[in-house]
């Protein structure tokens, strides 16, 4: 049985959310693969932009950051260059400022850093899964999915427990500022001009700001010097420091892309072992599988679906001409279903190797600096859920997030027999 089958026209506008809703436009994706992998796609709130489509070219591309830039911001919608300083984040900067930036960082989310957190992750696992199951019929998307990422977040940033639900409900607000489930301030249906300045053009990045220089406050207080939060503000090589408007952004990344990321690969894969009975099977046999099963659930999940980047000279390609300032996006979430990549891309196969999926943005200088966290996360939740699970099956249809730049599951609703 395959996990999903596409649904859309194989016209969907990949400018729009609503195209999204159903899930990726897969249908559209193929078919541009096919017929016009550099396609010119027209855009009506702001400039028109190229859509790439194929897993080679993206993987290509992500190594030119020289060409193909990320200075001038990494998403569909348009901004002033003073919305963009105010805004960016070390995401929207190319090297070497990208590099001083992430240097600082990599420690922290280093692979033996983040394989110290194993047992937390365990222990998280342990203390939610049980109580969750326990209903029998639930959302997985709320009592799983979005638990796990949640409570891993406050260890690696810091904060009081309490604190998180109020954390994500802001993240969310962020990062899927196009759903009106997630915001009041939806972002392609009112005017949002006033938060302009803010991170995502979303109120909540002023509350989750005021919230870090609180937070920062009380752990200086308390003399508290360690931490990812930390380590941001830290001088670097040249002795230079983050702005207050860096800091301020950073947070709110860390806070909605650390969250949401892996909440929707955990949605994705609960949802594939519902239409795919063998998971459940093939994860409790255990041994080599969780050497590829993790990537592989976060391939299926893709949860960004694309990036963009600004071309900074002409370049030919595909028998076209990609002009300078031309916008360009990366649809990561086509590239991993390429068949010329991926053999039977819309089956998950969770012993799938190679499995050369881009969903971390590999190849290039922004590889996902939480990637191995990401990993670890998705191998323990499903290890210990395979462990209580007799079945899984679906409870009624999922629902996705109204946005074509985040690709997640909403709701789940699954029925689940205890071992």
């Amino acid at each position: 049985m395959t996990v999903w089958t596409p649904v859309d026209d194989g016209f969907s506008d990949l400018s729009s959310h609503d195209s999204f809703v159903a899930g990726a436009p897969h249908n559209t994706f193929a078919r541009l693969r096919r017929e016009d992998p550099l396609h010119w796609t027209e855009y009506a709130q702001g400039q028109d932009f190229w859509s790439i489509t194929r897993h080679a070219d993206i993987e290509a591309m992500n190594k030119q950051p020289e060409v193909f830039s990320s200075a001038q911001g990494i998403r569909m919608e348009d901004q002033t260059h003073e919305e963009y300083l105010a805004r960016r984040t070390f995401q929207e900067t190319d090297p070497p400022d990208h590099t001083r930036v992430r240097r600082k960082l990599t420690r922290a989310f280093a692979k033996p850093t983040i394989a110290a957190f194993e047992q937390d992750i365990r222990d998280i696992c342990n203390d939610m899964l049980d109580p969750a199951l326990e209903h029998g019929t639930f959302d997985a998307t709320k009592l799983i999915a979005r638990e796990l990422p949640m409570r891993m977040l406050g260890r690696i940033i810091g904060t009081p427990e309490e604190d998180l639900p109020w954390l994500v409900e802001k993240g969310d607000a962020l990062i899927a500022n196009t759903d009106p489930d997630f915001t009041a301030h939806v972002l392609d249906r009112m005017d949002t001009d006033a938060f302009r300045m803010m991170p995502f053009n979303s109120p909540a990045g002023a509350e989750l700001y005021q919230y870090a220089r609180e937070l920062m406050a009380g752990k200086a207080a308390r003399g508290e010097t360690d931490g990812v939060l930390h380590l941001i503000l830290e001088p670097d090589e040249d002795g230079q420091t983050i702005s207050e408007d860096e800091f301020r952004n950073f947070f709110c990344l860390l806070v909605a892309a650390g969250n949401d990321t892996t909440r929707y690969s955990i949605a994705a894969g609960m949802q594939a072992m519902c239409h795919q009975p063998e998971l459940l099977g093939q994860m409790q046999a255990g041994g080599d599988v969780w050497k590829t099963a993790p990537d592989e659930i976060i391939r299926w999940a893709t949860p960004a679906t694309y990036f963009r980047r600004t071309a900074t000279r002409d370049v030919e390609m595909h028998g076209k001409t990609i002009r300078q300032g031309d916008k360009v996006l990366y649809w990561f979430a086509s590239a991993n279903r390429d068949d010329a990549m991926f053999d039977d891309p819309f089956r998950v196969n969770l012993h799938r190797s190679p499995n050369r999926h881009l969903s971390f943005g590999q190849g290039g200088p922004h590889v996902c600096l939480g990637m191995w966290l990401a990993r670890l996360e998705v191998q323990v939740l499903f290890e210990e859920l395979a462990k209580r699970l007799k079945s899984i099956e679906p409870a009624g249809s999922h629902q996705f997030l109204r946005s074509n730049f985040v690709g997640g599951i909403k709701s789940l609703p699954v029925t689940v027999q205890r071992a």
